[in-house]
């Protein structure tokens, strides 16, 4: 079920020792990028860590994260480290002079202060961010699903590739994907929260991506929070696994093809903040001087989470903890990095 704090199992041992857990880590992301880069025609291209607040090129996520800002009185400006690269990747694919059916990818590292601490959650986020360019004939419901298809091709690979190397792990993964909208699992456990809907689904399924979040259901609430100018909230959704250790749902991406003019215009309204219309980034899309794309982030340390069969994110990344989750992890044997 939905964690709302850090729980160890009862009885978790983990499989790997620290000094096979930091191999099988270097192991998954060296294997993961290149299946990843191969499926969907990706290109690595160096991402910033931190960027100017009035580009809005920083991700707002929920629109209620604080981001860490500092100023940097060489540039005489303040600067923010990035939530994520959702708006800066669409960016850079013009920059970089990419064109349609290829994409890049880069290695996000950001600091999310305001995130809450758990088995699955940390304040330090590494993902892979890719993006790729489309046409608009593209922009459908179809195309949107053959890329998770291929994105979650590329993780059953990778497993199988870990557990060849290290044949103590046994982590199942269902490489089939079923899809759902976020108003069909609404129907189907209307009394349910959205993660207890999320985690009945994926228990019974193994592999879900959950499709069209942000806007607001037959209930009047959105499934989840996504800010309004960076994925179409019809045209977007989450990569969930069921992951038996935890007994638990464990969203391993967020992705969809990204909004363009019309469905930009319209999402800022629905989010009462039509003023950052006048936003560079956003200002640049409405003149349809941006690419139309796809892309997402994919979680590093939650896909070695999985593979690697842990219970705390804390034990495949360095992060900081708050007491209770120390206390836990000790409690439980546990080794946080």
């Amino acid at each position: 079920m939905a964690m709302l704090q850090t729980t160890i199992p009862e009885g978790y041992k983990t499989k790997l020792n620290l000094y096979d857990t930091q191999n099988a880590i270097a192991l998954i992301k060296a294997t993961f990028q290149e299946a990843l880069s191969g499926v969907l025609n990706l290109k690595r291209v160096s991402a910033p860590l931190f960027v100017y607040p009035d580009t809005g090129l920083n991700d707002n996520l929920n629109g209620v994260e604080r981001p860490v800002r500092f100023d940097a009185p060489a540039t005489g400006r303040d600067a923010e480290v990035v939530h994520s690269l959702a708006k800066w990747k669409r960016y850079a694919l013009k920059r970089y002079d990419f064109h349609e059916g290829r994409g890049l990818y880069t290695d996000m590292n950001a600091i999310r202060r305001d995130e809450r601490l758990d088995n699955l959650h940390s304040i330090y986020v590494d993902q892979w961010d890719w993006e790729k360019v489309i046409t608009r004939q593209d922009r459908n419901r179809a195309y949107l699903e053959r890329t998770v298809r291929s994105i979650v091709e590329a993780v059953g690979y990778t497993l199988a590739v870990v557990q060849a190397k290290y044949p103590v792990l046994n982590a199942q993964m269902n490489r089939e994907v079923t899809f759902v909208t976020s108003q069909e699992l609404l129907d189907m456990y209307p009394d349910k929260t959205a993660k207890e809907r999320e985690y009945l689904f994926a228990k019974e399924h193994g592999t879900i991506f959950v499709e069209k979040i942000g806007g607001a259901l037959s209930n009047g609430e959105p499934h989840d929070g996504r800010a309004p100018d960076y994925d179409d909230w019809e045209l977007n959704g989450d990569i969930i696994l069921y992951n038996s250790v935890l007994d638990s749902e464990f969203e391993i991406s967020s992705m969809g093809i990204r909004v363009d003019e019309e469905s930009m215009k319209k999402q800022l309204a629905a989010a009462h903040c039509e003023e950052r219309a006048e936003l560079p980034f956003h200002k640049a899309l409405l003149n349809g001087e941006l690419p139309l794309t796809i892309g997402g982030g994919i979680g590093q340390s939650r896909l070695c989470m999985f593979m690697l069969e842990k219970a705390h994110i804390g034990e495949v990344q360095s992060s900081i903890w708050d007491k209770h989750t120390m206390e836990e992890a000790e409690k439980a044997g546990v080794i946080l990095l």
